[in-house]
């Protein structure tokens, strides 16, 4: 069994930044590929970034350049710093893992006011 606790979220103008942090316990390993999805109202949940226990890093499109996933192994943190956030970023964000199963944290809100 994975937890998985996000934190961070909040309320924030157009152009201003955050971190969300996700803190992992349990059966978890500095091997696991960490993520973090988000959804938006209406809208499915989407990748919005992926790193390796190697710290390999994935990106969707709408967000290279603006956001950096990182990860601390010794502590089993995983963080989204997010700059230069725009409006359409406003979503619960998920952190996630898997081994045998999926994991998912219980999502932390992030509203980006224009």
């Amino acid at each position: 069994q994975v937890q998985l606790v996000e934190s961070g979220g909040g309320l924030v103008q157009a152009g201003g930044s955050l971190r969300l942090s996700c803190a992992a316990s349990g059966s978890i390993f500095s091997i696991n590929t960490m993520a973090w999805y988000r959804q938006a109202p209406g809208k499915q949940r989407e990748l919005v970034a992926s790193i390796t226990g190697t710290g390999y890093t994935n990106y969707a499109n709408s967000v290279k350049g603006r956001f950096t996933i990182s990860r601390d192994n010794a502590k089993n943190m995983v963080y989204l710093q997010m700059n230069s956030l725009k409006p359409e970023d406003t979503a619960v964000y998920y952190c996630n893992t898997f081994t045998t199963s999926v994991y998912w944290g219980q999502g932390t809100r992030v509203t980006v006011s224009s």
